[in-house]
């Protein structure tokens, strides 16, 4: 069954998908450069930022990761599709 997706769907994945980046980035400058505590505190900055967004998404979308990684809604909501990794 399809969901009905309207555009704020389609913003938060659009605002995951930019922090996910940035949070890579860092993740990949702090592994040469643990010390830089201008980036650790970029870094918690956009996870919680992240986590924030991912929330959001999830309280008005359902779960963006399966196997306990997010909480799931009722009615059980896996076997509605697209999947955030489908758009």
């Amino acid at each position: 069954m399809n969901k009905a997706l309207d555009n704020e769907f389609y913003q938060l994945l659009h605002e995951l998908q930019s922090v996910d980046f940035v949070l890579v980035e860092l993740n990949l400058y702090l592994d040469t450069h643990p010390m830089d505590a201008n980036a650790i505190q970029q870094y918690n900055h956009y996870a919680q930022l992240r986590q924030k967004i991912a929330q959001l998404y999830e309280s008005k979308y359902g779960p963006l990761q399966n196997f306990g990684q997010s909480y799931s809604s009722t009615p059980w909501c896996w076997n509605d599709a697209p999947w955030p990794w489908q758009v």
